[in-house]
């Protein structure tokens, strides 16, 4: 499904669509570009050689391309493939840097790694617009290898979307922000930087980035609802016991609460899943019998006639909360929020 919405475009991929939409959107893209032209991407797993030799295409062209990508992702040697080829002497030369993040120590002896978990892809033309979402190149089209996709999930037929905006002043911010994430020295001070603690407000979308030091800002925003707010969730990750009590907290405020989760039991522990239904919230996995996973992240918020979508990279855990970097979107936009509801009900309603 595409939708033009205004000042954003919203592009859902899952099984009951055609497969690799979501990554032959990206590729239609890049050729979009013009010699002159600058293409900003930020993702966390690159694994798709067709994608890689687009953007070695459009830099031999003279468009200016710039890619982040994590180096070592939770299965840590995915992205190796893709950053050879884009490394090597007929790749994206200084356009390419890899980042892999200092691990942190926490209080209760246990070592984090943060990751680069952003997805985030900027086009200069046909005309300015950054794409934001759940959904990053992991997979390598027909033949990849059965032990990686059964890791990380098969996403190029699996439910992810991507939210294409134009907002001019949102997408001059988010392409800051890439070119930032870029050339920043030593990044793991990014959260103390006014960018990242600051919302970018457009026309009815705001935009907020992680690592942080002020609150989790949709939490915040969740919590400021109160009594009487119906919240949907889709998650494809909830994990931690002060992330799920934080969640349980909306419906001791008097929020209704309903979730829609990955099958995957580590990325959703059964652990978890009880702990929500205990409290009340009626929770659901989206099943499909090929094991696709449900990777969208978004969410549903309404509160006396008053209507928010959510939606971006950030997961419900505690690394997502306090350590990875991160891109997230509160939208006002009605059309948007219609688009995400009718794929909430699609997902509802599937069946294993």
């Amino acid at each position: 499904m595409t939708k033009d919405i205004g000042n954003c475009e919203v592009h859902f991929g899952g099984p009951d669509m055609p497969a690799y939409r979501l990554r032959d959107l990206l590729a239609e893209r890049i050729a979009a570009v013009p010699p002159g032209g600058t293409i900003d991407w930020i993702t966390y797993y690159f694994r798709d050689r067709m994608l890689a030799g687009e953007l070695i295409r459009a830099h031999r062209q003279g468009i200016r391309v710039h890619l982040t990508l994590e180096r070592y992702p939770r299965t840590a040697h995915a992205n190796e493939d893709v950053i050879g080829m884009l490394s090597g002497p007929n790749g994206l030369g200084k356009g390419l840097r890899t980042v892999s993040l200092q691990r942190v120590p926490t209080p209760h002896g246990i070592v984090w790694k943060p990751h680069l978990h952003e997805k985030l892809y900027c086009f200069s033309h046909p005309r300015p617009i950054a794409f934001i979402g759940s959904f990053n190149p992991s997979g390598n089209g027909p033949g990849d290898d059965p032990a990686i996709i059964a890791e990380i999930g098969d996403q190029d037929h699996g439910h992810n979307v991507l939210v294409g905006l134009d907002d001019p002043l949102l997408v001059k911010r988010l392409v800051e922000h890439a070119r930032l994430i870029h050339r920043m020295k030593h990044i793991m001070f990014y959260r103390f930087f006014p960018i990242a603690n600051k919302a970018v407000k457009g026309k009815d979308t705001d935009i907020y980035f992680w690592p942080r030091i002020l609150p989790h800002p949709v939490m915040r925003f969740l919590s400021r609802l109160g009594a009487g707010a119906r919240i949907r969730i889709a998650a494809s990750h909830i994990k931690g016991t002060s992330v799920v009590n934080a969640l349980i907290r909306l419906v001791h405020k008097g929020a209704t609460v309903k979730i829609l989760a990955e099958p995957t039991l580590r990325r959703v522990p059964v652990k978890v899943e009880r702990m929500l239904i205990q409290a009340g919230i009626p929770f659901r996995r989206v099943i499909h019998p090929n094991g696709f996973p449900m990777h969208n992240k978004f969410v549903l918020a309404e509160k006396d006639g008053r209507r928010w979508v959510i939606f971006g990279s950030f997961n419900w855990t505690t690394r997502s909360y306090w350590l990875n970097h991160e891109i997230g979107a509160i939208s006002t936009n009605d059309q948007l929020f219609d688009a995400f509801a009718r794929r909430w009900e699609a997902l509802a309603i599937s069946r294993d």
